[in-house]
């Protein structure tokens, strides 16, 4: 996997946490710093976090299904990318705060956990495609936080216009990369 390709899926796998960052964002009278900070833990830590389990889980089965790693990639990016866009189709906004400043660990917890399955997902192909390990979880890990902050910010300035917006991009570029992975296996 080349160092393009695990950005790409960083900035991909990052955008429902930066449209959730900025949909918390709305409900800001001010952006504090402990928003920052708690923003920045809680949606790049889990999404390096789950990647790692994906990864160990692709580890352990990637030897079994080497032949036919690369539909695999194709599927789960493809699905995870497929799921983001039809996400991004609905009007509603789930994840709009209902009270409090949707600040507190439950809630954060809860919402870091909900847009990182995609990267425990993404996770179990990264050993099938030979991926570096540490950079690809640091990359994920730290581009989430940068964008997860700079979403926060957005939504507070720019309300509610990013949001979906941004689900689609990374729908769009999840699907691109999967196709990609297919495409190079069948080719080469």
């Amino acid at each position: 996997m080349t160092l393009a390709s695990i950005v790409l899926l960083a900035l991909a796998l990052s955008m429902d946490a930066m449209a959730v960052a900025a949909a918390r964002g709305l409900s800001l009278p001010r952006v504090l710093p402990k928003h920052v900070l708690l923003v920045a833990l809680f949606f790049g830590g889990f999404q390096a976090l789950m990647p790692l389990l994906g990864w160990w889980l692709g580890a352990r089965i990637g030897p079994l299904v080497e032949a036919w790693d690369h539909w695999l990639a194709f599927a789960l990016l493809g699905g995870i990318g497929g799921k983001m866009l039809w996400e991004a189709r609905q009007a509603d906004t789930p994840n709009a705060p209902s009270k409090g400043d949707g600040f507190d660990f439950k809630s954060l917890l809860l919402l870091a956990i909900a847009t990182s399955i995609d990267a425990l997902a993404a996770g179990v192909t990264l050993p099938m495609l030979d991926a570096p390990f540490a950079f690809s979880l640091a990359t994920i890990g730290v581009t989430t936080a940068v964008l997860s902050v700079a979403g926060l910010y957005l939504g507070r300035r720019f309300g509610a216009l990013l949001g979906r917006r941004l689900d689609a991009f990374g729908g769009m570029v999840l699907v691109a990369l999967g196709t990609k992975i297919l495409v190079q296996h069948l080719l080469g």
